[in-house]
């Protein structure tokens, strides 16, 4: 891999080559496995939205490991004695929440007649939002407002949440009674949308073998990385990764596909191929490339595109409409010279 360098000032991310956030991924996997079983997939997704600084949507099941998962990804990082910040913050929607439960407000104090802030609970490095679905619109939307802008505004004041900032929400495809579905425009703040299946029976057996070690105490087993580390590896990732004017050209073509489908009433927007491109760089990182292949494209199109996208009544099958536009995609690599797994 070639090397990459960022400049650094006092407090920023260390100058980090990519062969570096390899490895920093690698260590972030391993902890995440340990504490997770039969969630590889899951993990990868989550890893790659962590350093592309997105964020994901799990439409999960009741005891997938959802919490086990955040939580140990939170509790990866090192801690640092000048970080006032929490590693990891579980906010868990109801239909009675109020914004500001979740970003903070201002209070009184008599002694010095002003009023300072409190942070609420999103500031902290990693959020799960438990079953966002379930608090009103007005919540969702200051939850999604400091996801896009990192920073939440009380009384006209912007207090800045911290760069590394990652949330990971959680919705449920079973329970339909008192939730309050995400529109397209609120979806888009997401990465991913990853759907959480039951995990196979040898991947099962393992998590029960584990008992009655805590998953949590096997993950921190592990060696964790430091906040600075992941910032680094984000710029390394950036600068370092490079992805060839083919890759660029398909992802344009495949994105009109879908404008032009039939079965789609709103195809995919110039932003979600913008999110797209670290999103892809990430993947190259974990698989040991410094450059884009197409199996990255192969492996992101649906979990990016497919929330992203609004479809006509009756269909019901989303990600045969990503499928479709994506495999003359492929074909066009291929006939370029870029093969898939090159």
């Amino acid at each position: 891999m070639n090397n990459h360098l960022s400049t650094s000032a006092a407090g920023a991310p260390q100058p980090l080559s990519v062969d570096s956030a390899n490895e920093i991924a690698a260590r972030l996997r391993r902890r995440l496995r340990a504490a997770v079983k039969g969630r590889d997939a899951v993990i990868d997704l989550l890893l790659i939205a962590l350093f592309a600084d997105g964020h994901v949507l799990l439409e999960d099941f009741p005891g997938s490991g959802k919490t086990t998962l955040a939580r140990a990804l939170g509790e990866s990082l090192a801690p640092d004695p000048s970080d006032t910040l929490p590693s990891f913050r579980r906010i868990q929607f109801t239909p009675d929440l109020l914004p500001s439960d979740i970003t903070g407000t201002n209070v009184f104090d008599p002694e010095t007649r002003r009023f300072d802030f409190r942070r609420g609970p999103i500031f902290a490095h990693v959020v799960l939002a438990d079953e966002i679905n379930r608090t009103s619109p007005k919540v969702q939307a200051a939850m999604l407002e400091a996801m896009a802008e990192k920073q939440v505004t009380i009384d006209d004041v912007s207090h800045p949440l911290d760069d590394l900032f990652f949330v990971i929400a959680t919705q449920n495809p079973l329970d339909l009674a008192g939730t309050y579905p995400l529109p397209t425009p609120q979806l888009d703040r997401f990465l991913f949308k990853v759907r959480m299946e039951p995990i196979e029976r040898a991947a099962e057996l393992e998590v029960l073998a584990t008992y009655p070690n805590a998953p949590l105490a096997l993950s921190a087993q592990e060696p964790q990385v430091s906040r600075a580390e992941i910032l680094g590896a984000r710029r390394a990732i950036r600068g370092g990764v490079a992805i060839a004017a083919p890759i660029k050209e398909a992802l344009v073509d495949m994105a009109r596909r879908t404008r032009e489908d039939p079965r789609v009433a709103q195809g995919a927007s110039t932003r979600s191929l913008v999110l797209l491109l670290p999103a892809l760089q990430a993947r190259a990182v974990l698989a040991g490339r410094d450059y884009v292949a197409p199996d990255d494209l192969a492996a992101l199109a649906e979990p990016v595109l497919r929330h992203r996208m609004s479809y006509m009544p009756g269909v019901e099958d989303p990600e045969r409409v990503v499928a479709d536009a994506l495999a003359p995609t492929l074909d066009q690599l291929a006939k370029a010279g870029l093969r898939r797994g090159s």
